[in-house]
């Protein structure tokens, strides 16, 4: 039986020292009779690199209900190690496949390469991360594939020897909402053939299907500046449509879902959109900045029942903080904790300043070093540090990286470079922005690369081109 190509992925989801997750769609087809549907199963095989032999195939469910896709996972692999995988899907007939006699044809079948996470926490890490990345479409079909030449230029890098441990993806991987209210999808139709065409572009195929790939969602993955203009119609019908596509296409393969029985447990809905993850010396916590928000009925950004993020993520992204990992701290949120943007200011953590100023203090009472927030969603790409008047122990820095590709005219922001952050009254202490900049307002995606010690900020445009770059110590 040949195994056929994906028709969306691979895509090297969560790896760990010893497990590896990957996505991949398949497409079912019609018996002949067309009375009944022949449905996908999904297959891969695994080697070290140094082997000559795979290990047997296992095989995993392909489900309509996710667009025929699903999650093929390894395990009892061996840390930092490099294996090779081959991965497809074949068309099941009625009666059940002996999976254990089955003779595969792998020819057609996709072949990528990866490496296994490290876990020595003192190993030093590299990686990729940015946001919006704009697929303009138009006259129901028609892709501008321009923001490819962004990961082009990111596995030219990968090609060239440059070590890159994963690929954090902040937000706005979909503009679901392109032209605003003309072709804006709304149904789960619209939002699957969305992601079909984002995620098959040839170079960002090339690049999610060998470096670990971690994603988060932002407004753009449901509308503009969600939840600010919905109504309750849209909350019944809009959101739930984009969140299932959004889990078929960012989640499924992510650390939110547990491993059970070998396989990932995608069933279901999810009770939150956050989680966790660790890579050699780098702890990371993605949250989801964008579904929990509760605005209340003030506007007043310093307003207590303004949240951003609800009360249990809130609790478990302290009690991460505070784990005595002693990593570097990586809280990818898609958007920006600190400095603040005028015209916006509602939008980001500036608009809910009781919680932000309220995390701030329990960083700074438990003495919590090397905490670093990441996020997209501005535009532009720029570094900053954040540091406390009255207690010389106290560091955050903040690391903006977006648009990987935006084709219209990008406008130059007016954002707080320096002096005092605003807070509320828990606090008496003056948080000051200081070693800001420069910002970069090209398409362009940055690199991380970091130890215990320091880390080193560089900001390339899309074809490549490094913009500038910075260190910062912890």
């Amino acid at each position: 039986m040949k195994v056929k190509p994906l028709t969306v992925g691979p895509i090297l989801g969560a790896v760990t020292g010893d497990t590896a997750r990957i996505f991949g769609r398949g497409e079912y087809k019609l018996s002949r009779n067309k009375k009944s549907v022949l449905p996908c199963v999904g297959v891969a095989r695994i080697r070290a690199l140094d082997s000559s032999d795979y290990d047997p195939p296992i095989f995993f469910k392909m489900s309509p209900a996710f667009d025929t896709s699903g999650v093929a996972v390894f395990d009892e692999l061996s840390s930092e190690t490099e294996y090779e995988y081959q991965i497809g899907y074949f068309l099941q007939k009625k009666e059940e496949v002996d999976q254990a006699n089955i003779n595969l044809d792998w020819s057609k079948a996709h072949t990528k390469q990866f490496q296994t996470a490290s876990t020595d926490p003192k190993k030093s890490r590299s990686f990729i991360f940015g946001s919006c990345r704009y697929l303009l479409k138009l006259f129901g079909s028609w892709f501008d594939d321009r923001g490819d030449k962004t990961f082009e230029s990111i596995l030219k890098q990968i090609n060239s020897g440059t070590t890159t441990n994963s690929l954090l993806m902040v937000g706005d991987q979909i503009y679901a909402d392109d032209l605003n209210a003309i072709g804006a999808d709304r149904t789960i139709e619209e939002f699957f053939s969305r992601y079909q065409e984002t995620f098959t572009q040839p170079h960002i195929r090339e690049l999610m299907g060998q470096i670990p790939t971690y994603m988060t969602l932002d407004d753009h993955e449901i509308e503009d500046n969600w939840p600010s203009k919905a109504s309750p119609k849209d909350w019944v019908t809009l959101f739930p449509v984009a969140i299932h596509a959004y889990i078929t296409y960012q989640m499924s393969h992510s650390p939110l879902f547990e491993i059970v029985d070998d396989k990932a447990d995608v069933i279901g809905s999810p009770s939150k959109l956050w989680y966790k993850f660790t890579d050699g010396c780098c702890d990371f916590f993605v949250t989801d900045t964008r579904t929990e928000r509760h605005e209340a009925e003030s506007c007043d950004p310093a307003f207590e029942e303004r949240e951003i993020i609800n009360e249990d993520q809130f609790e478990a992204l302290k009690k991460w903080l505070a784990d005595g990992s002693e990593r570097v701290k990586f809280v990818a949120s898609a958007v920006p904790f600190f400095p603040d943007f005028k015209n916006t200011e509602l939008d980001k953590w500036s608009g809910y300043l009781h919680q932000r100023t309220e995390l701030l203090e329990f960083i700074r009472t438990n003495k919590i070093k090397r905490v670093v927030f990441l996020s997209g969603d501005v535009h532009c790409s720029m570094s900053a540090e954040l540091l406390c008047e009255e207690d010389p122990d106290f560091k955050i820095i903040s690391l903006i990286s977006s648009a990987f590709f935006w084709p219209y005219p990008h406008k130059s922001g007016s954002f707080q470079l320096s002096g005092k952050l605003k807070t509320t009254s828990l606090t008496s202490h003056s948080y000051t922005v200081t070693n800001a900049g420069p910002a970069h307002f090209d398409d362009n995606f940055s690199r991380v690369t970091c130890d215990l010690n320091s880390l080193k900020f560089q900001v390339f445009q899309r074809l490549g081109k490094l913009l500038g770059e910075k260190e910062h110590s912890f």
